[in-house]
């Protein structure tokens, strides 16, 4: 199973955000073991970085983003997702980017703790203690 994560899940894990972060531990966990196919969109990691460099340096962020890309496969940011977010009909332009990325990387899922958001996606979007019940 490919899914693709979104940022916001990535964050509950650095950010131990309580109760979310235990099920995205366990996400990281089944991508760093190859149980499922964990993708990250490669225009996650600018939102990543301006968000952790408020309390952490560069070269902690630097090591976190090679630990990150070590756990997922890295989904380039193509031409082509950013021809196809006008036509999604979304109102938030980074998920109709992820929307676009994740079919066309043909993922199964989005992983998302924001599912409202993705509701005119393709690919459908699930919590992920919803696809952790689901394994």
């Amino acid at each position: 199973m490919k899914i693709l994560i979104d940022t916001n899940v990535i964050l509950d894990v650095l950010s131990d955000r309580k109760p979310f972060s235990d099920a995205a531990k366990q996400l990281f966990r089944l991508s760093e073991t190859n149980r499922v196919t964990g993708v990250v969109s490669a225009f996650s990691f600018p939102n990543l970085v301006y968000i952790l460099r408020k309390e952490l340096d560069a070269e902690k962020i630097q090591q976190i983003l090679n630990k990150l890309m070590l756990i997922f496969d890295i989904a380039d940011l193509k031409a082509i997702d950013l021809q196809r977010v006008a036509s999604l009909g979304f109102s938030d332009f980074e998920d109709a980017l992820q929307s676009a990325c994740a079919s066309r990387i043909r993922a199964d899922y989005i992983v998302t703790r924001n599912l409202k958001d993705f509701a005119k996606s393709k690919v459908p979007a699930i919590s992920p203690s919803d696809l952790l019940r689901m394994l």
